[in-house]
């Protein structure tokens, strides 16, 4: 949609400094500052009907109506890529660029007589140079804040709007500098409260000026933002004095809530860590830069940052200060998933998952980590959005990612940038960009939704264009000419051993069958035939060249090479006993990020949830039992005890095995060829080494619960169906159909 469709006669206006798009109109620091737009109207509140606001600040914003807040959403709009940049950080022509705009009812906000909309605005991604280190003398920000708005009031007469001008006013706000990634500061010494009531004198302020116009799309979208989940009270763990250190007692994403008492002038200093030392005080390797300050007006005062979030368990107050909470802040999404069984490393790696995948959803993209780099990285994502799916109701919210990773594509070429939207990042042609392919498939499976699929469709077809671009002799070889080449990732060895071509073209091989089950739900069913030639000469090449038919293996087994090559129908029946074989000998994972996943997944496939079980549960030090006993609340970046242990504490991308827990302890997952659950199967893996298994997951017509538990001999079942659904119990042989509501079974146990 076009501006003029969205906001009518409305214009796009900033502060004064800020008219011209040039570096100099930054803070002197190198840093945005924030105003504040007041915009007054008169109103016969009697005869008002109605009045819809449609409003944007960017990159973030808060709106007032007469000093009331409009709502409790937080770090709006949404994440985009919201228009072409003036000194773009890459040289392709991204397929595009839109911005969704918040609307709301606030005409109970109104009143008889002078009101006045207030918007503070402008930290958020819009604002926000992500190039340091990256490409210097580039600036990657969209462009410098700016606001718009129209409000339409319906009464018995008909309709009026008001609508952003140069009429408006503009003055500072009190949030001085601030960036995204790492910290804000705010100052309260010359800032009045009343400025966002209608009763505040603003002749003194300037008036607004005309900023330049997005070239962009204008659309709505239902995609949740974030909210206030809940809040928590630290505990104090160490008191120097000057100094006190606080203890959430988890790892979370949010913010402290304090009680100012300070004197005027004095300045407040809080820093935030994900660690702790011996002493009590913050670990510096996991701090990160990330810092909020406040200067006091000597007024008592509430305060908490306006622009971001941090990512932290511990943090430390000095001044005069209170903590009255610590809000934990996310996408607005509902927890539809549980699972809980007599291994309680299971339990632990399923629910700090869950919390961790909550952790990076904000601003509508899942996150590779809350703090560091906060961008939506493509490998992540995929890797992670089934077993997201599984656990939340997130239907709506990677709808809307979806768009990102189709906006984010070069048009000429096809590549599929590493993060979506695009901010400058590093990954792999196959692992990152495949998302294209496998976040919409995935997204239909879950939800029956085929429309991203034909939506996407030709693009996905111009992706494996790009791949066969970066290919020799059937091998993916590299990436965009400068850019990183990543395969696997995050090894708990030194490095990874799997050759990056390995990995990338068993992601070609894979989601080219993705695209034969795909072309049949769009129609496409001609392009079959071409697929599979395709397939059949890749695995060729895949099959010449990294299998030993002496061994019966693919590079000696090495980081699961052996399971990569299972999982797209490799391989001798040897193959899969060799595969057994190095994983009942090591009785750990020795996998990076990829090949954890395809190897806990082709053992649950083949029947052998014992060893799977038994290496996401293994004791050694690089494991998920390793992070708990490192007191993980959040699953981390790496491996404990490899080399890149010390980076973020608060990743999801290890715990897209969870997934696993549902589709096989569980036993939750939907005849072949079916789509959005409406067809399922329970057919739950045995594990001699578990002993009872529950949980539920939340489908599109309602909860599915399982639960099993072995005694006597016997395993007994008590299964919850939800309406509108055909079900079957599979489980040694038997194939028994299920009815709605509560069945109870008993069978022999295995």
């Amino acid at each position: 949609m076009e501006q003029s469709k969205m906001f009518g006669e409305a214009k796009w206006v900033c502060a004064g400094d800020y008219s011209e798009h040039t570096s100099e109109t930054l803070h002197p620091a190198g840093l945005p500052h924030f105003p504040i737009l007041r915009s007054a109207f008169e109103c016969e509140r009697q005869e008002l009907q109605k009045a819809v606001l449609r409003v944007l600040g960017l990159g973030f914003f808060h709106c007032y109506v007469n000093g009331k807040e409009i709502t409790q959403d937080q770090f709006l709009p949404l994440n985009t890529d919201y228009e072409p940049r003036a000194d773009y950080p890459i040289h392709e022509t991204l397929a595009g660029h839109r911005i969704y705009v918040p609307e709301y009812d606030v005409t109970d906000y109104l009143h008889e007589g002078k009101n006045v909309i207030a918007i503070h605005f402008g930290g958020g991604w819009y604002t926000f140079n992500s190039n340091d280190g990256w490409m210097p003398g580039h600036d990657s920000r969209f462009g410098c804040p700016k606001a718009i708005f129209r409000l339409v009031l319906e009464g018995p007469e008909g309709v009026r709007e008001i609508v952003s001008s140069c009429r408006d006013r503009m003055g500072d706000s009190f949030v001085k500098t601030y960036r995204l990634t790492s910290f804000e500061a705010q100052d309260y010494t010359d800032f009045d409260d009343a400025v966002f009531s209608a009763g505040y004198d603003d002749s003194g302020w300037s008036f607004a000026q005309e900023a330049q116009a997005l070239r962009t799309d204008y659309s709505v979208c239902d995609c949740p933002a974030d909210r206030v989940d809940k809040s928590f009270h630290p505990v104090c763990i160490r008191d120097s004095g000057a100094k006190r250190v606080y203890d959430c007692g988890q790892n979370l994403s949010g913010y402290p809530v304090l009680r100012v008492k300070a004197p005027k002038g004095a300045c407040i200093r809080v820093a935030f860590s994900e660690e702790r030392q011996e002493d009590g005080s913050l670990h510096p390797d996991y701090v990160f830069g990330q810092s909020y300050q406040v200067v006091s007006d000597g007024r008592e005062r509430t305060v908490w940052p306006r622009f971001t979030w941090f990512a932290f368990r511990y943090f430390s107050v000095e001044g005069d200060a209170q903590v009255e909470s610590v809000a934990f802040v996310h996408a607005d999404v509902r927890v539809t998933g549980r699972f809980s069984c007599d291994n309680e490393l299971l339990n632990w790696l399923y629910d700090t998952f869950i919390h961790t995948q909550l952790c990076n959803m904000h601003a509508g993209i899942p996150s590779d980590c809350p703090h560091i780099e906060r961008r939506g990285y493509t490998g992540d994502g995929q890797l992670a959005c089934h077993a997201v799916m599984n656990v939340l109701d997130a239907r709506s919210f990677y709808r809307k990612w979806i768009g990102d990773i189709s906006d984010c594509q070069d048009i000429y070429t096809g590549h599929v940038q590493n993060t979506a939207p695009y901010t400058r990042c590093g990954g792999g042609p196959g692992g990152w960009g495949g998302a294209i392919v496998e976040v919409p498939y995935q997204y239909y499976r879950h939800y029956g939704d085929s429309e991203p699929l034909s939506r996407l469709y030709p693009q996905m077809l111009r992706y494996f264009d790009y791949l066969d671009s970066c290919s020799c002799e059937g091998f993916v070889v590299r990436d965009k000419e400068g850019e990183w080449c990543l395969g696997d990732w995050c090894a708990p060895t030194e490095e990874v051993l799997l050759p990056t071509q390995f990995v990338n073209t068993w992601f070609y091989i894979k989601l080219l069958g993705r695209m034969r089950e795909i072309a049949e739900v769009v129609g496409r069913s001609f392009d079959i035939p071409g697929f599979d030639r395709k397939l059949e000469t890749l695995k060729g090449s895949f099959n010449a060249a990294y299998y030993s038919a002496h061994s019966h293996s693919f590079i000696g087994g090495i980081q699961g090479a052996d399971a990569f090559a299972i999982d797209i129908g490799l391989g001798a029946e040897e193959t899969y006993g060799r595969l057994r074989e190095h994983y009942e000998k090591l009785g750990h994972l020795d996998t990076g990020i990829f090949g954890t996943d395809v190897v806990i997944r082709v053992l649950f496939e083949h029947g052998d949830g014992d060893l799977a079980v038994r290496l996401l549960s293994s004791s050694a030090p690089a494991t998920f039992a390793g992070m708990r006993r490192a007191g993980a609340t959040t699953l981390w970046e790496s491996w404990p005890d490899s080399q890149c242990c010390d980076r973020s504490h608060n990743h999801p991308m290890f715990g897209a095995v969870t997934a696993y827990l549902s589709d096989y302890l569980l036993g939750i997952r939907q005849e072949d060829g079916k789509a959005g659950y409406r067809d399922i199967v329970i057919a739950p893996v045995p594990v001699g080494s578990l002993k009872r298994v529950s949980g539920r997951r939340g489908l599109p017509q309602g909860d599915v619960s399982v639960s099993w538990e072995k005694a006597d001999g016997k395993i007994r079942f008590s299964i919850q169906i939800p309406d509108e659904t055909q079900a079957v119990l599979r489980f040694g042989g038997d194939r028994l159909a299920l009815r709605t509501g509560e069945n109870l079974l008993e069978m022999p146990s295995l």
